[in-house]
């Protein structure tokens, strides 16, 4: 997995705040509105396609054989928002959501030298390769929201977030992370791993 995205999210596991964990998705609902604002696609209903350029890339990348820089600059920053809104719905951290990068919640993306070393016929059918890793990714989203309705009663009552939760729930988010950046977001022609 060296030419995947890689994910890093800090942890909060002590001392949480308990009215923000009851009332959380009330709270979501200014900055999910916020992302929902870059949405490209209005019949898109995935979360982590929100303001991701797909088309731009494809076109670049079949014809001219590139990856537009201010493209990719673009997409990294959509997704590293898409992170820090994860973190906040799936309660890893108590820190709302900041619309600026944030050395907590770090992406990173493989080098990818202009887009000279990728495919220019894969974006074509990347995303059809690539529905045995939805089907997957649906089973580990279904058990992040699991272990988040586990966590947020355990902060409830012990105001600490568990942390053998903590694994499961940022596998997942670091799963669908991989899986964007080789479906939509182009930036790998290696196929992602199925594990967390």
């Amino acid at each position: 997995m060296e030419k995947q995205i890689r994910t890093t999210i800090h942890l909060q596991l002590e001392n949480r705040d308990r009215v923000s964990t009851i009332f959380r998705i009330f709270f979501l609902i200014p900055i999910v509105i916020y992302a929902g604002s870059f949405r490209d696609n209005a019949n898109s209903n995935s979360y982590f396609s929100v303001g991701i350029f797909v088309v731009p890339v494809v076109l670049t990348l079949l014809f001219l054989g590139k990856y537009p820089s201010y493209v990719l600059s673009f997409n990294k920053s959509i997704l590293a928002l898409g992170v820090r809104i994860a973190s906040y719905f799936f309660l890893l951290t108590d820190e709302y959501p900041s619309i600026e990068a944030n050395d907590k919640y770090n992406v990173e993306f493989p080098e990818i030298d202009g887009g000279k070393s990728l495919s220019r016929g894969m974006p074509l059918v990347k995303w059809f390769l690539a529905i045995p890793l939805y089907v997957v990714g649906a089973v580990y989203l279904v058990y992040a929201l699991m272990l988040t309705a586990v966590a947020w009663i355990t902060i409830i009552f012990t105001r600490q977030y568990p942390e053998w939760c903590a694994a499961g729930v940022i596998g997942t988010i670091s799963y669908w992370n991989r899986v964007h950046g080789y479906a939509f977001v182009l930036v790998t022609d290696e196929y992602p791993s199925f594990s967390l």
